[in-house]
């Protein structure tokens, strides 16, 4: 299936937010995720099924000061 990662095109075989992001090798529990713009909270990542052109964003926290 094709979706959009932070603005980058990928083609994964993932059906679940949660399997896209092992996919995709997003590993840190540390991270925040939206599907087309809507926030997924952590607990609801594995529910959530993805479809053909979903626009995923995912942010993980910076250090700095």
């Amino acid at each position: 299936m094709h979706i959009t990662v932070n603005a980058k095109a990928h083609d994964i075989t993932a059906d679940t937010l949660e399997s896209a992001l092992a996919e995709l090798g997003f590993t840190s529990p540390a991270i925040a995720t939206a599907v087309n713009g809507k926030f997924v909270a952590r607990n609801r990542r594995a529910e959530l099924r993805l479809t053909e052109g979903d626009r995923l964003e995912v942010l993980a926290p910076m250090q700095g000061g």
